[in-house]
Parts: structure tokens; sequence; C-alpha cells
């Protein structure tokens, strides 16, 4: 992800590296963030920016945080992640029973997450809709789940699961390889030591389900 810093801010060396500047709405990369200086840098597109900041961490850091506080682990990071999902991601209107029915975040399988998710999403809302957690151990389980992260653990199932949702408008996410080829939505992938997704944009509109183009935008793969 390129480094972006607002018209009077500068590049400055960090003690440990980043993939997302946490709280800040900054992207940064490798022991690199942006501090304010006097020189006027050349302008950044607004569209850029703006989809920087929504895709900021939800970690906040106190203004010591950068020397005294390790980076977000991995999962941190993809639980955060699966938040900002259903920021970029529109639904039918039937995919929920009302109009402040919760978004479900749901894991099939070992949860990889631990607490991370749980605490990632509690007390938040989008478009009036609050989140709710839900742990499943078989893909008959799910049901009034929007966003459904398979497991590692349910690889020799996946085309069993992938075949009980279809026709489900539920965004699948995994970790697993191949996955986007097999029919899943998106897929996390590491790359230069940094989380990446890609996604299956195809199998999206097969369930109904509409990502922005912001979010296509920043996948690193799109079928």
């Amino acid at each position: 992800m390129a480094i972006l810093c607002d018209r009077q801010t500068e590049k400055i060396p960090l003690p440990f590296p980043l993939r997302l500047e946490p709280g800040s709405g900054h992207a940064t990369r490798e022991g690199v963030a942006c501090r304010p200086q006097k020189k006027i840098v050349l302008p950044i597109r607004v569209s850029a920016r703006a989809v920087v900041l929504l895709f900021g961490l939800i970690f906040v850091l106190g203004s010591s945080g950068f020397a005294q506080s390790p980076p977000p682990s991995e999962y941190q990071i993809k639980a955060a992640f699966l938040y900002n999902f259903a920021k970029f991601v529109e639904w039918p209107t039937q995919a929920f029973a009302g109009p402040r029915s919760p978004v479900v975040i749901g894991v099939l399988g070992k949860n990889v997450f631990g607490d991370d998710l749980e605490q990632t999403i509690r007390d938040k809302t989008v478009n009036n809709h609050p989140f709710q957690f839900k742990q499943f151990h078989s893909v008959d389980e799910v049901t009034n789940c929007q966003i459904l992260f398979i497991s590692t653990s349910e690889k020799e199932r996946l085309p069993k699961i992938l075949s009980g949702l279809r026709g489900a408008s539920v965004l699948t996410v995994s970790e697993m390889d191949h996955f986007t080829d097999t029919g899943g939505m998106i897929n996390f992938v590491i790359e230069d030591n940094r989380v990446h997704f890609q996604i299956n944009d195809a199998a999206a509109k097969k369930a109904g389900l509409k990502i922005s183009s912001k979010l296509l935008s920043l996948a690193t793969h799109n079928h």
C-alpha cells in the first residue's frame, strides 16, 4: 500500500513495522509514518485518501503508543478487515429479518481469532445494524449470517460448504490457498509480511451481494 500523507506532513521512521497505522487514518509502510511539517508536498487525490481513512484500523494508540505498544497481530488485522468489509458490501433486503437486525459475522470451524474478532465488533454498528459474532461447527448451522469466515480446519469440507451456501447472501471469507478459485468470495493472503486480500466478485454477485468499487480496488487479485 502506498504511503499517503496530508499536504503538510512528512515521512518519519517508526521503531517497528505496521501494515496500517492504527487509529490515525494514515496508511504506512514498514518503519514509516507521517507527521506535520511546514513545507507543502504534492497533493494526493481525495478518493484515494478516503479509502485509506475508511480502512484505518480501529485500534487506538495513545501518544506514546508507538514506543510502548506492540504492532497489531495478524488476526487483529484480519478481524479489523472483516469489520470493515461490512462497510463496503451491500446485502439484499431479504438478507436481514428487519431494518435493525444484526450483521452476523460468523466463524465456521476453528476460531483462529480467539477473542479478537468479538472485541473488534463489540458495540459497533453499520447502517443501524449492530454487529454480532457467532461460532458455527457445520454449514447446516449457518443461518442469518452475513459474513462467514471459513477456517482452514474446514479445508477438506470446503466443496460441501460452498455448495451448502449456494443461493444464500453470505459473504464467504477465508485464508486458504485457491479459495477464490473454488468459489469463495474474499481470501486473505500474506505478501511481503503484510495482510492482503483477493476478491471473487463474480461469486459475490451470484449471491446477490454488491461489493464497492473502492474495496475491489484494494484487492491484489480480482475474478
